[in-house]
């Protein structure tokens, strides 16, 4: 990534009360879906926005149509949602995704290691991951107020 689109990308992630985070690999991640299962090293080359999220958190609720929204914008520039569910209880999320359209990869974490992994904070929590598989930033919370800025930072390590 070219120095100009570092610093333009830093400035939108400062100015969105993204945590910057120091660029560097993302921890592995190989989790079950409903499905099968997803690597988060098979996405490497898709810019991929990570969510932890659980069954009892409201913001999280508020998120899935919001990521569903990014993910059918940007799927054909090579962009990825992959939501990871933590609770300890599969059948909660099951029931929390009923009824909403997801268009992206869940992935289901019980145990709770890559929130390990990730240094979770709070609920719910999201990590951009450019093309190279580098974590570029992070975001505790999900307020409308935020998802301009967000968008703006998924644009920038499409561009």
């Amino acid at each position: 990534m070219g120095l100009v689109r570092y610093v333009v990308l830093l400035a939108v992630l400062l100015s969105s009360n993204a945590v910057l985070a120091v660029v560097q690999d993302a921890p592995s991640v190989r989790l079950p879906t409903a499905t099968g299962e997803v690597n988060l090293a098979s996405l490497k080359g898709k810019v991929v926005y990570l969510d932890f999220w659980a069954s009892w958190c409201i913001p999280c609720k508020k998120s899935f149509p919001w990521m569903a929204e990014m993910k059918e914008t940007y799927k054909d520039k090579g962009f990825e949602v992959l939501a990871i569910n933590l609770d300890k209880d599969r059948k909660l999320a099951e029931k929390f995704l009923n009824g909403l359209q997801v268009n992206f990869i869940i992935a289901f974490d019980e145990v709770g290691t890559s929130a390990t992994d990730f240094k979770l904070i709070g609920m719910p929590s999201s990590y951009m991951i450019g093309r190279d598989g580098k974590l570029y930033a992070s975001h505790i919370g999900f307020r409308d107020k935020d998802k301009v800025n967000m968008e703006a930072a998924i644009k920038k390590l499409i561009a």
